[in-house]
């Protein structure tokens, strides 16, 4: 009778512990339900918000003249909204930054991944990650401050305010983005393959550009397409380095053949979408007039760069991933 009672205890108490689990979990599942229904509202608030606005600009301006008009005058009369030179300065800043970025971050990736016993590991990556803690706006002046001086020994004619100093810091800025999530990639590459290739006789070098970066290609190529988007994004740091004037660089003709001279536009002040968002922002607007609504019409703009590229880096991914 005692068996049959402590028995019946146990299976009492079991019970009761999985109901009382049960409805735990059941609270924890609605709570994390309720979080993702309201990201999933937030984002389409914003983007709801951005269209609103962006359609009442182009209701008053024309969206061709907008997307092909070579002057950004949204405050100084003649007014004018052509975003080709905000849109040429954002992509030479990321063009440049990916420069600097993708081949210092791979390279480190590698390193730390195949190369970097666990001290040195345990030691570089929390310091490089370091990098991407530093505030924007701190990069800013350190280009303004000094990254500018230090070239103009070798540009004697570059302006205090330019393109190539912001692009630099930016890539730098980025570098942890692309290393850490290139090396998580190249981490997650089973063992057996590197042991593979050295039982066939590779070389570690082999072995690392051979066999690691091919089996890792689509977290590396999503950490390219994730730095940039991050690139295309920046604010601060342009805003600081890069200037308030937008412009487009002359056409040049060698020949018959038009060019663009880099010193053109890389010594010379420039403007970007998020610049000319901040300094729209920071002026006297009225909040109906064209000229504050050509902030959504930008922001729209980079809604769509910025989704596009994260589409891009989407597709990479699933189509080069390799389960293992």
């Amino acid at each position: 009778m005692k068996t049959d009672s402590k028995d019946f205890t146990d299976q009492l108490s079991s019970t009761l512990y999985f109901r009382i689990h049960g409805v735990f979990e059941s609270v924890y599942a609605t709570i994390f339900f309720i979080l993702a229904i309201l990201t999933i509202f937030t984002t389409i608030g914003i983007i709801y918000f951005l269209f609103k606005d962006a359609l009442v600009f182009f209701s008053q301006y024309s969206p061709i003249q907008f997307l092909t008009s070579s002057n950004w005058s949204p405050v100084i009369p003649p007014k004018s909204y052509g975003i080709l030179p905000l849109l040429f300065g954002t992509l030479v800043v990321t063009f440049m930054a990916a420069l600097v970025a993708l081949p210092i971050g791979t390279l480190t990736a590698i390193y730390l991944s195949e190369y970097a016993d666990k001290r040195t590991h345990s030691i570089l990556k929390p310091l490089l990650e370091l990098l991407a803690g530093v505030p924007t706006v701190v990069y800013g002046f350190f280009a303004l401050a000094y990254v500018t001086p230090a070239l103009r020994v070798i540009f004697p004619s570059i302006s205090p305010f330019n393109a190539l100093s912001a692009s630099l810091m930016v890539g730098i800025m980025i570098i942890p983005m692309v290393s850490s999530i290139s090396e998580d990639a190249m981490s997650a590459v089973p063992d057996s393959l590197r042991q593979a290739g050295f039982a066939l006789g590779a070389t570690k070098f082999d072995v690392s550009t051979s066999i690691v970066i091919p089996a890792a290609l689509s977290g590396i190529v999503a950490s390219y397409i994730l730095a940039i988007s991050r690139a295309i994004g920046e604010t601060m740091i342009v805003t600081i380095a890069m200037g308030l004037h937008p412009t487009l660089p002359e056409v040049r003709y060698l020949g018959p053949l038009p060019y663009v001279h880099p010193a053109d536009f890389l010594l010379e002040t420039g403007q970007t979408m998020t610049a000319a968002m901040v300094q729209l922002a920071q002026s006297d607007l009225v909040g109906s007039s064209i000229a504050f609504n050509s902030l959504f019409a930008i922001g729209i703009t980079l809604f769509f760069v910025t989704l596009f590229m994260n589409a891009v880096s989407n597709l990479i991914t699933e189509r080069y991933r390799e389960s293992y």
